[in-house]
């Protein structure tokens, strides 16, 4: 796990000093860096070595005859079979990383290499045959990797902090791109708030040469059933099911340093920690207790999380979180963020990777994924209420909306009622997007001083165009899920509140294995009745508390609504004062005066939205209004 960043343009000073204090808490451990002036190419790394943490590890990694270099951040997890095979061809290693399997493997298959890694990563490989930078992110998009062109040159960084170094003048703001972190709490899709920053999708690689995209393409897309599966048996999809995942949690332990785990009490969680024990039963478990307790409806994980570590047998260290420390947090959380995820899980992941790394842990192990893959969220439910709602008449089903938006609700209800409204007044296609939303188009629409050039839903539209038109509608929405909920959200904080306190974080639900044997899986085993992710949990039971299969689903969460009316209402109030609202100019300041009142006075829960503009105004203190 590492940092990487590289310019291909005109040279104009080494870019070493300016990116080694931005980058250095992704790899403490070393750092180093490669030129080619004659071919206008420069590579930078910081490592957090994890295997062979030696310094025949270190990087740049280059070719035996010189021709190649890589920077590389990530792991491959099946990088020893790939080895074995490289090694009968005839190929000698001098390391026992990854990170020169990866290097050789190209050297061995070319571009064809992407397609055998099962693994997280997002690399830059320089040939000097080709004269040309290849650039390549993980299936999954576990790694971030960002890129921009200004000036004839093209610059790509694990973080948007870099690029920010190395091109200063890319602070033009992208306001389709905010229309959908307001909306979904995120920048769905490859844009980001600043609109020449780009994030490399996904399972896409490019070649780059002399600041130019010479041609880019997918060496992934994410699987679909077919139709054969449909005869797939209970007993199939339960064993298969445990077998995988249980093979994903075994790669994924290699390391040359202390692996450690999250556990929150959870399906997912639990279920890792118990096949993870299997090889290595002393490993650590982290747990939050916050003090002030959840929010109305959500469950406390920590009950949860002891009976987990009780019945496997492994130490929980549990770290404290109450609101004092959330407003100096916030902006610690939003600088490393690079975007503003107003999602206060992030604190988190932050703070259970800060105690990890204290107690000599470098790697962690997430259950990030098993909702995405099996079917666990709650709008996979409203999904299957609102298609049968759906087949109601015209007329009927307008009506029903009306009542609904005339229901009393307060708080979180609040907002799921009004989704539900806004999503049965649409076409059923149309309605998967708005599943995602946190802020509702209204609201979003009222926020902006310009209107909006395409609808805040466009990108996942134009996704599911291209979807398996036999793809039924709770498969479209798990591949929105994995594409962009997954991608874009979960896996991007987690990799940067993870690697600010120097920690990897994996996520061995998105072995390429299991993601694959998952997408197989029918409907009917996710979701049975009102259980979800009823194949996991079958696959479970004989490992795992019965107690914990049957809990309540939450989140991964802090009581953010209390928060936003009591401990944090002065910070908000002060950083989005009328006057503030009013510089910053993107915004109608009496919309957003007339939400904090109605929020506080429980008329409106405004709380998401809120919480959005304050890390908002926060991250362009930090990356708008100064250098970073």
């Amino acid at each position: 796990m590492c940092g990487i960043a590289g310019l291909s343009g005109e040279i104009k000073q080494p870019i070493t000093e300016m990116l080694k204090n931005v980058l250095v808490h992704r790899g403490p451990d070393d750092s180093g860096s490669f030129e080619a002036p004659e071919h206008h190419i420069q590579l930078f790394h910081q490592r957090l070595a994890i295997l062979d943490i030696t310094t025949a590890g270190h990087q740049p990694m280059l070719s035996p005859d010189g021709t190649l270099a890589l920077v590389y951040n990530g792991e491959i997890y099946n990088f020893r079979a790939l080895r074995k095979e490289l090694e009968q061809l005839g190929y000698q290693f001098q390391s026992q990383s990854d990170t020169e399997v990866v290097l050789t493997a190209y050297r061995a298959w070319g571009v064809d290499f992407l397609a055998k890694l099962n693994g997280i990563f997002a690399f830059a490989l320089f040939d000097k045959n080709r004269k040309s930078i290849l650039l390549a992110r993980d299936q999954m998009g576990v790694k971030p990797l960002y890129y921009a062109r200004s000036g004839g040159n093209l610059a790509f960084c694990s973080e948007i902090k870099g690029l920010i170094q190395l091109m200063p003048d890319l602070r033009e703001l992208d306001q389709q791109a905010l229309r959908g972190y307001f909306s979904f709490i995120y920048c769905p899709g490859p844009g980001t708030p600043f609109k020449a920053v780009r994030k490399l999708e996904p399972g896409t690689a490019m070649w780059v040469r002399d600041g130019e995209i010479e041609t880019s393409w997918r060496f992934f897309r994410l699987p679909s059933l077919d139709p054969s599966d449909n005869n797939m048996t209970s007993r199939e999809a339960i064993d298969g099911t445990n077998h995988f995942l249980r093979q994903a949690v075994q790669r994924q332990m290699m390391a040359d340093v202390p692996v450690g785990a999250f556990l929150s009490g959870g399906v997912d969680s639990t279920g890792i920690v118990a096949f993870a024990r299997e090889q290595a039963p002393d490993m650590r478990c982290f747990t939050i207790r916050t003090r002030d307790g959840r929010d109305e409806g959500e469950t406390d994980d920590l009950p949860f999380a002891q009976m987990a570590a009780d019945h496997l047998d492994v130490p929980l260290d549990i770290i404290d979180v109450d609101a004092d420390q959330i407003p100096r947090d916030i902006e610690k959380m939003i600088w490393h963020l690079d975007e503003p995820i107003p999602d206060p899980a992030s604190l988190n992941t932050l703070y259970i990777s800060e105690l990890a790394r204290k107690n000599g842990i470098k790697v962690l192990l997430s259950g990030t994924g098993g909702d995405d893959l099996f079917s666990g969220y709650r709008r996979h439910h409203a999904l299957a209420i609102s298609q049968h709602l759906n087949r109601l008449p015209p007329a009927l089903r307008g009506g029903l909306v009306k009542m609904l938006q005339l229901m009393p609700a307060r708080g979180g209800m609040a907002r799921r009622r009004d989704k539900l409204a806004h999503i049965l007044g649409q076409s059923e296609q149309n309605g998967l997007p708005a599943y995602f939303l946190w802020g509702m188009k209204d609201d979003v629409d009222k926020l902006f001083l310009t209107p909006a050039e395409a609808p805040a839903e466009a990108e996942m539209q134009q996704f599911l165009s291209q979807a398996d038109s036999s793809a039924t509608a709770l498969q479209q929405m798990l591949a929105l899920e994995q594409r962009y909920f997954l991608a874009d959200h979960n896996l991007t904080y987690a990799d940067k509140m993870g690697m600010a306190a120097s920690v990897e974080i994996r996520v061995p639900f998105l072995d390429l294995d299991l993601v694959q044997f998952a997408a197989r899986i029918p409907d009917r085993f996710k979701i049975r009745g009102r259980q979800s992710k009823w194949v996991l949990k079958q696959a479970l039971k004989n490992d795992i508390p019965l107690q914990i299969l049957t809990r309540p689903k939450t989140g991964f969460g802090v009581p953010i609504r209390r928060w936003m009316k009591n401990e944090l209402k002065e910070f908000m109030s002060d950083t989005l004062s009328y006057d503030a609202v009013k510089r910053r100019g993107l915004f109608d300041p009496e919309f957003v005066q007339r939400l904090m009142t109605e929020n506080n006075s429980g008329s409106r829960d405004a709380a998401y939205t809120l919480f959005s503009l304050l890390s908002f105004e926060i991250w362009c203190q930090k990356f708008l209004d100064r250098s970073v």
